[in-house]
Order: C-alpha cells, then sequence, then structure tokens
C-alpha cells in the first residue's frame, strides 16, 4: 500500500484554476453557439449567384421592387426583387408594409427554397421618399447602377 500524499495548496490552486478556465470556456462556447444561430448575413441579387447560398439558410435580400412584379394572389404576394444588374423572384405570405411598392427599396428576410425561389418571412420597407437602406444603397453602389443624390438618407 502507498501512502497518500497531502495536496499542497499550489496543488490546490492549480486545480481551482484549471477547474475556473474549463467552466469559462464552456461558458464562452455556449454564448457562441447562441449567437451564430442569430446571425442573418445581407445579399443583393447579384452577390447571392455568386456567393451560392445553400437552401433553407436564413439571410436577408435587399434591392428594388422589379416595376411590374408584384402579383398578388390570395394572401401570397409573388414580385422580384433586382439590384438592377440581376433579380430574384420572391413569395411572401402575410401583409406587407405600407410603404411597399414597384421601384422602391426593400430588406426581405428568409431563405431561398429548393426551386431557388426565396421564401421571405418578413418585408421591410423605406419609410421616407428620400430613404434607403444601406445596405441596398452599397449593393446599388457597387453594382455601378447607383446615381448620386437619389435614395439617400435627409
Amino acid at each position: 500500500m502507498t501512502p497518500k500524499r497531502k495536496m499542497t495548496p499550489k496543488r490546490k490552486r492549480l486545480w481551482l484554476l484549471i477547474g475556473s478556465l474549463c467552466v469559462l470556456g464552456a461558458a464562452a462556447a455556449l454564448v457562441l453557439s447562441a449567437l451564430s444561430d442569430n446571425i442573418v448575413f445581407f445579399y443583393s441579387p447579384s452577390q447571392l449567384a455568386e456567393k451560392h447560398v445553400p437552401p433553407e439558410r436564413r439571410f436577408r435580400l435587399g434591392g428594388l421592387v422589379e416595376e411590374g412584379s408584384v402579383r398578388k394572389e390570395g394572401s401570397e404576394v409573388r414580385f422580384r426583387i433586382t439590384d438592377l444588374n440581376r433579380s430574384l423572384e420572391v413569395v411572401y405570405r402575410g401583409i406587407l408594409p405600407d410603404l411597399f411598392r414597384e421601384g422602391q427599396g426593400v430588406i426581405a428576410e428568409g431563405a431561398l427554397d429548393r426551386d431557388g425561389v426565396f421564401m421571405a418571412r418578413e418585408v421591410l420597407a423605406k419609410h421616407d421618399e428620400k430613404y434607403m437602406p444601406p445596405e441596398v444603397a452599397k449593393a446599388l453602389k457597387e453594382s455601378g447602377r447607383w446615381q448620386e443624390g437619389e435614395g439617400t438618407k435627409k
């Protein structure tokens, strides 16, 4: 039989430090996991074509509502969002914002279905004549279709 060793104060502090680091690491992992579920990326139709986002992955799609593309079928609304280079079909079930109309900036949150149609859960529209969502304005500038003085914040 071997005699039991007495734990020294130095060894006790070491084990306390190791245990504390493990608990802190587990807490950090849980927080990061919760945050990653809430991250929603923004894409314009052109960026979306380049990124190849997998179906069912939630993101925001922004651009202008394409002229002549809005069709209402009961509670379902179909329209196209464009960045003036590419456009994408959007389906939304629900009540659209009062300010939603063709030619205006919108951001839709949702996911692509297997057919490449964007199934929107929420649609956000601009709130005054000069406002355009910053992400939409940036995407239009990157596409080279931005005209200075259009859709800027007052």
